[in-house]
């Protein structure tokens, strides 16, 4: 007996119409708005060597990579869980240049664990990555372009969310923990856990910067009291805190009202980022659309050190309620009426038109035909569809 009852794997998802072409849409154009900024299109490979994959990204990354052994080679292949090491592979090696390079992608990745157990594991992520500065005009530039995407798709009003890696590092480093209290104390500081941190920190005054980082998250005043409650952390944290004023005011500049809100607790980045980081929200929502930063020298392991940063976005969280887009009829015909009725049909298309051809005399138009053509003296024209109301 045939098994008809095929099931996809958990987390696994497929769109049908009108979903997917409604993503395909948002696809191209947040790849128009990369082109018109000047970022090159790039499509690395859904798999590769392992170890390519997973440079500069830590342990998260690991867990997050699928894997499988390659029958030609012997080595380990891994499907790709996110695309920035791509394309530092490219800056470093496919498209090497001296200075300033920008490149963009989109495609699927693939989550061997995703975060949330509803979640995908098989999302659209498109991005963009500029190579070859350190200068923060470059991350505000990103910010910038990752605004201007979201505002294309129909998101007006996105929260800006800006924190910096640096800050967090600073303050890290003197405690010389070991691997295991390391990765405990970044969760405990990512879920913003003050009694957490306080039982991993014993030095005192190290304990109190770690637990006051949580509660430093808001507007430009926070800067200032995040000045008075890390000065003693020495310059690194100072330096990273004047280096977020900045770029905070890079991007006002760039950004005019943009919502924008600090968050020197927010370490939601990805393993490499070691710079300033960001996200993008909606008001009414808790989950990032669209989250970066930098990302300096972990071009290293691909034998090229270059600066960088760059954001990505998941494309399903930008697209609104599908709509089947609307379709003209053009009902069975032949002869010289056949001929006449084509010719028609394919200017309707080249001018962008969707037209659906019945195939036989008895076709029935689809649900989504809300207009039909129709045979008259003067040759086929378009009206409303009459069969809407049988």
């Amino acid at each position: 007996m045939v098994n008809r009852n095929w099931r996809l794997p958990a987390g696994v998802d497929e769109l049908l119409p009108p979903a997917a072409w409604s993503l395909e849409l948002v696809r191209r154009q947040v790849l128009d708005v990369f082109h018109t900024w000047g970022f090159e299109y790039v499509d690395p490979p859904i798999i590769e060597y392992l170890d390519a994959l997973l440079v500069g990204s830590g342990a998260d990354m690991d867990l997050q990579t699928l894997k499988v052994v390659d029958q030609r080679s012997g080595r380990m292949l891994g499907v790709r869980a996110d695309m920035t090491a791509q394309a530092v592979r490219i800056d470093a090696h496919s498209l090497p240049v001296d200075g300033v390079q920008r490149l963009c992608y989109a495609g699927n990745v693939v989550f061997a664990n995703p975060a949330g157990a509803l979640d995908t594991r098989v999302p659209l992520k498109a991005g963009a990555e500029l190579f070859g500065t350190t200068d923060l005009a470059a991350d505000a530039e990103v910010i910038a372009l990752m605004l201007e995407v979201l505002h294309t798709v129909g998101i007006e009003d996105p929260v800006l969310v800006l924190g910096h890696m640096g800050i967090y590092r600073r303050l890290v480093e003197p405690l010389a923990l070991d691997a295991v209290s390391a990765v405990a104390l970044f969760h405990a500081v990512q879920r913003k856990s003050e009694s957490d941190i306080a039982a991993l920190v014993e030095d005192e005054s190290a304990r109190e910067r770690l637990t006051r980082l949580p509660t430093l998250m808001g507007e430009r005043s926070v800067l200032v009291q995040a000045h008075e409650c890390l000065s003693s952390a020495g310059d690194g944290a100072v330096v990273a805190l004047d280096h977020l004023a900045t770029l905070a005011d890079l991007v006002i500049a760039r950004c005019p009202g943009v919502s924008l809100r600090f968050d020197l607790a927010e370490l939601a980045g990805y393993g490499y980022h070691n710079g300033p980081i960001f996200s993008a929200y909606q008001a009414d929502q808790g989950r990032a659309l669209a989250r970066g930063g930098r990302y300096d020298g972990i071009g290293a392991d691909f034998g090229r050190t270059r600066p960088a940063t760059g954001f990505d976005v998941s494309l399903k969280e930008l697209v609104a309620q599908p709509v089947a887009v609307p379709a003209i009829w053009a009902p069975w015909a032949t002869g010289a009426a056949e001929q006449q009725l084509y010719a028609v049909v394919q200017q309707l298309r080249r001018s962008g038109q969707t037209v659906v051809m019945a195939l036989s005399p008895d076709d029935s138009p689809p649900a989504r035909c809300d207009r039909q053509m129709v045979e008259e003296p003067a040759g086929w024209t378009v009206t409303d569809a009459n069969f809407l109301d049988s």
